[in-house]
């Protein structure tokens, strides 16, 4: 893999003594930046010396089909189909210089395309990718998807760590997913299963004709996952995922799952984990805490003689509730300046609304008025559980008096049980993450039946995912982690308009201003120099294109 470093200073210099081996000019987009980031830190040339590949013999590098896979990703396309749009369109072959591929005159039709030179003797026609659409496909059908899986859980995850992606709080998120399918009984190890008007599965036969009525059969793929964060949301990072069919139980898939990263990356780094009441197991609850240190925060069910417990010791004690109050989320700044006229209209629009009677008046029964907290510690009530629990017990008012409460258990010994319900809070981080992959990422839309296409899709997905959010972090823009990939590509996307000046393994960006000053000031050995290897340069890209495709 050839990468170019940037050195303005060093390729200017060797330009104006007439010396250059490329130009050419580009449309600087983020997704070049992008990916000169994860070469230059040689993240790509590690995915591809850990990829599970099923090939003995490799015509295409590796390191180039995970680049083409991430490109697709990058773009929310995920029909191999579409990968040469995908090339001419975005800023990868950029990204590696021009022995990738460069811009070529198609000498039938006059459009512009690519010319690459590949990397073997085997296509009849010139090439206008790096490789074959066809070669992707193939290549991702013949992985084996448990081997993918466990590739990402152990070498992927273990290269984010190297590039210390992971912060010394340990905060991790464990949770899952429905992957809902077209209705094709093709898709291999797919489950039918039925859902009620909120997605969640339920037993028919447990179910009157009326609520069967809101109820649809859906075939689903299960993803497990772990995310990394922190308190404040600076970023998101998969960890850890698992896809199976929609019928498998998720809690030994998670408690597995988190074996493994501790076999794979050793203790001392997931030092916190969140997890949904869906995951209650008391063996497994103690395993971690006794043999990882991991100290876990999950819901108890009303059911549980814990939950009684711990709500009967706090009512029995006075004075144990103390108010709560959510955080207030970040106040958005306020412009520097506001014109006069902006805001006398704002002040007119306050007074009407003030004036307009309110319409549908929030359901007393559903407006929570206030929250109470109270802390009960040294819980062992879960006999299941082979380590006392700290419970914080959660009173909810609303308006029309009633109150509920719920309990949230956790094996670290609780000091503060406002942080513990604020620290709670960051479960939805998942929820949001599984909606913005879902709707913005294409997550769940799957073309092709193929199990193997299916996990494929998946670990790319998420593997672009939270390579953007370590690119994020590293260019200083932790601000945008929290929005959608469209939105991210629009605000890093505004494309301006460079000169790429290669020299060596160098590469200059110039303004097209600043390369026309410094062409106008060459002296005249240098210009002639420059001119005569602009006329080959010129000469061999006009008759690169021997064999094109047909248009």
């Amino acid at each position: 893999m050839t990468v170019f470093e940037r050195n303005d200073r060093l390729v200017c210099d060797a330009f104006r003594d007439g010396e250059f081996d490329s130009i050419e000019a580009a449309g600087e987009v983020s997704e070049t930046d992008f990916f000169r980031a994860i070469a230059g830190k040689k993240i790509l040339e590690k995915l591809a010396g850990s990829y599970p590949t099923p090939l003995k013999k490799h015509d295409v590098p590796v390191w180039v089909y995970i680049a083409s896979n991430v490109a697709m990703r990058f773009h929310g396309v995920h029909q191999f189909h579409a990968y040469p749009y995908v090339v001419r369109s975005g800023g990868m072959v950029q990204a590696f210089g021009p022995q990738m591929g460069h811009r070529a005159i198609h000498p039938e039709t006059g459009d512009v395309t690519l010319e690459c030179g590949g990397f073997n003797d085997k296509n009849s026609y010139d090439r206008q990718t790096p490789c074959d659409q066809d070669y992707l496909r193939k290549m991702a059908r013949k992985t084996d998807a448990d081997r993918l899986q466990d590739w990402f859980n152990r070498d992927v995850v273990g290269i984010f760590r190297q590039h210390r992606a992971f912060d010394r709080e340990g905060l991790f998120i464990g949770d899952a997913t429905y992957l809902f399918l077209p209705d094709n009984p093709a898709y291999e190890h797919a489950s039918l299963m039925l859902f009620n008007e909120h997605n969640k599965p339920v037993d028919g036969l447990k179910l009157t004709s009326k609520q069967k009525l809101r109820c649809q059969w859906r075939r689903c793929y299960k993803l497990v996952t772990l995310i990394h964060t922190n308190r404040a949301g600076d970023f998101f990072l998969w960890a850890g995922l698992r896809v199976s069919q929609g019928k498998d139980n998720d809690l030994p898939i998670l408690y597995r799952m988190v074996d493994e990263f501790v076999a794979y990356h050793g203790t001392g780094i997931i030092k916190r984990l969140i997890l949904d009441r869906g995951f209650l197991d008391g063996p497994s609850i103690g395993r971690c805490k006794q043999d990882y240190g991991i100290d876990i925060l999950i819901p108890a069910r009303r059911n549980m003689e814990i939950t009684r417990d711990a709500i009967d010791l706090a009512d029995a004690q006075p004075g144990t509730f103390q108010s709560w109050t959510p955080p207030a989320p970040p106040e958005k700044p306020a412009p520097l300046h506001r014109p006069a006229a902006i805001r006398k209209r704002e002040q007119a629009r306050q007074r009407t609304l003030e004036k307009r009677p309110v319409e549908n008046p929030p359901d007393p029964a559903t407006t929570r008025v206030g929250s109470e907290l109270a802390v009960v510690r040294d819980l062992e009530s879960y006999s299941n559980c082979p380590v006392p629990l700290h419970a914080v017990i959660n009173r909810e008012r609303y308006a029309d008096g009633h109150t509920d409460q719920w309990v949230l258990l956790d094996t670290k010994r609780i000091a503060d049980p406002a942080q513990t319900r604020t620290e709670y809070a960051l479960r939805t981080v998942v929820e949001e993450r599984y909606r913005q992959t879902k709707c913005f990422s294409g997550l769940a839309e799957f073309s092709s039946r193929a199990f193997s296409l299916v996990v494929n899709q998946v670990v790319f997905v998420l593997l672009t995912y939270s390579l953007l959010q370590w690119y994020l972090r590293r260019i200083e823009r932790r601000n945008m982690n929290r929005k959608t990939r469209p939105r991210i590509l629009d605000v890093l996307q505004p494309t301006f308009t460079v000169i790429l000046i290669y020299y060596q393994n160098y590469v200059a960006f110039l303004s097209p201003l600043e390369h026309q000053e410094m062409v106008l000031t060459l002296s005249e050995t240098a210009r002639k120099k420059i001119l005569a290897k602009t006329r080959r340069l010129r000469r061999a890209l006009a008759n690169q294109l021997q064999n094109p495709r047909p248009p």
